[in-house]
Formats: C-alpha cells, structure tokens, sequence
C-alpha cells in the first residue's frame, strides 16, 4: 500500500522508493526505507509519513529477528504432512482462508474482519468420510513483503487452494496472487504446457475457490467470473457464512488430491473398512502391501481383491492397478 505522499518531496525520495518496490530481500527493502527517511525533508507535513516509514522498517526488521531466533526445526512453516495429503489455503488478506479453515476442521486459526490477522500457518485435520485430509491456513500473500518459507510450505504442499473474495474483485485477486507464485516459479499444474523453460518451476495443482457465494443473489457475480477467466480455472464456489457447497468442496478436494482409499483383509476375517489405507491414484498391490508392513512387499506371494474391476477374492498379481474402495488380502 502507498502511503499519503506530501506534495514537495524530492526527486531522490521517489527514486528511493522505486528501489525499495523493486527490491527483493528484506534487509534492502529495511535499506531503502531508511534512505527515504533521510532525504525526506523534516517539518509538519512529512511527520505522518515519517512515522509510517518508522513503523514499516520496525516491521520488517521483526520479521528478521523473529526468522533468526526460530530455528529450521522450530520454525512455524515447517509443518509435517498428516493424513490422506497436505492442502495450502492461499490468497490475499481478508477472502476468509481462515474462517474456512475453522469451519472444515478442527483448527482455531485467529479470524477477524480485518486484514492481515493470520501471521503463522495454521494446520487442521479435514475429516471426508473416512478419511482426514490436512489443510493449512496460510499468512495473505502480499506484495510489499513475502516470507520466504511462506513460499517453501507452499512448494512441499500436495495441493493449493486458492481463496477469493467474489464479492470483492476476484479476477484482480486471482491475477496478483498467481503472477506473485509464478515469480517465485510456483505455477499450476494445468497451465504447465505454457512453460518452455521447466526445470526450476515447481508445479502444483490448483483449484480456484470463490469464497462468500452466499446465495443465489451472487450467482450472478460467480457466471461473471466464470466468464472473465475463461475457462482455463478448475472453479468452485462456497460460502464459510452459510455453509453453502461446503460438502461439495470435500468431495473436489478428495477427487483432485488423486487419490484411493484400500482396505485390509486378513485371511478368514472380515476387512475393516473403518480405517483405510490412502494411495495415489494408480497404485499397484504392492504399493498397497508396502503401505501395510515394509517387508510385505518383497515377501507378497499372491494378493486377492473385492472390488470394482475383479470378481469377489480374485487372485491377482502384484502389479495389479487397484481401485478405490478395494478390499485386499495379502498372503506372504
């Protein structure tokens, strides 16, 4: 955000500031900001922007001594992934990343109606059927300044959910927090072919989430955005405030993480299909029997399958390709 700008500053001072804009690590920026300080001229009508400069560097330079004294291990961002795969809630400030978030799971991210209030990611455990599906609500993404492990977490994610405020400019939302990922060369997975150079860029499935579709009065606002950004975007609208299509976004989530749910059988006895075994989509019986016990696999004699594409217990090999919802028997 631009500060209020008195009429008579010097030349030097804009020049400073371009630098600071441009600037990509924190100590230049803090550099640059106290160089506007100095060639700032002092008297009545700079004393606001003094202070918000003052404020800006005291910021930024907590930032840096709160990175310093947090450890790689213990710092916030390193987030371990649980359950069926790891979801990054990302967007700009105030599009409501942390009131989906606390009302999905069972995380108590701080939600507030001003910008800004979400300072570290915050995990929960989504619970879809019979499985948990990890979401982790995310600090906004900000041009003035981007933690450089916000980026990491949101690399080593399986999956990013993108919020935006329908009600609110989504098309601009959605353009600035993509062309900020894309600088940082996180891209989404289904615009990889625009990519000729590959080798650094770290792709990742996305899906658009447009946030406070209240009603059917924002309906019309959703066909417009729709429209706007082609179709190009996996989409799907919600609202946190009245639940609206809540369920439904499980349901794509579980669809786009690409994943099955496996169940085990034991010789004789009845499968347990209270706790399942999560595999990519594609996965083979001996990925499944890796998952159960890591000398299983090389020790897997035979296998027998109930499922979709077999005949109840039929014998399979170990490359056999299962399917969700599959009940496997393994014999060593």
């Amino acid at each position: 955000t631009r500060l209020e700008m008195p009429a008579n500053l010097p030349p030097d001072y804009y020049e400073a500031e371009k630098r600071y804009r441009a600037a990509k690590t924190v100590p230049e920026k803090i550099a640059h900001l106290e160089d506007m300080l100095t060639i700032m001229p002092k008297h009545k009508g700079t004393d606001k922007l003094r202070a918000g400069l003052r404020k800006r560097i005291s910021k930024l330079k907590t930032a840096i001594q709160s990175k310093k004294s947090l450890g790689k291990r213990d710092s916030a961002f390193q987030i371990d992934k649980e359950g069926a795969g790891q979801v990054a809630v990302v967007g700009p400030a105030n599009v409501g990343k942390s009131a989906l978030v606390a009302a999905l799971t069972n995380a108590n991210p701080e939600v507030a109606d001003f910008p800004l209030t979400t300072w570290k990611p915050t995990p929960g455990m989504m619970p879809v059927e019979n499985i948990q599906i990890q979401l982790v609500d995310t600090p906004p993404l900000n041009r003035d300044y981007v933690e450089p492990e916000l980026l990491d977490l949101i690399r080593r994610s399986d999956f990013i959910l993108l919020v935006v405020d329908l009600q609110t400019d989504p098309v601009q939302q959605l353009e600035e927090t993509i062309s900020l990922l894309e600088e940082h060369r996180i891209i989404p997975c289904h615009l990889q072919d625009r990519y000729a150079e590959q080798g650094l860029l770290k792709f990742i499935p996305f899906l658009v989430l447009a946030n406070k579709n209240d009603d059917e009065h924002t309906d019309e606002n959703l066909e417009i955005f729709r429209e706007l950004i082609n179709a190009d975007w996996p989409l799907c609208s919600a609202s946190v405030t009245s639940g609206r299509n809540l369920e439904l976004l499980k349901m794509i989530l579980v669809e786009r993480l690409q994943i099955i749910r496996v169940y085990s059988k034991a010789p004789g006895k009845e499968a347990d299909l209270t706790s399942p075994f999560v595999l990519k989509k594609g996965s083979t019986v001996e990925d499944f029997a890796a998952k159960v016990h890591k000398d299983f696999a090389e020790k897997l004699k035979l296998a027998k399958v109930w499922g979709q594409g077999v005949f109840d217990g039929q014998k399979v090999q170990r490359d056999y390709a299962l399917q969700d919802g599959d009940v496997v028997e393994l014999h060593i």
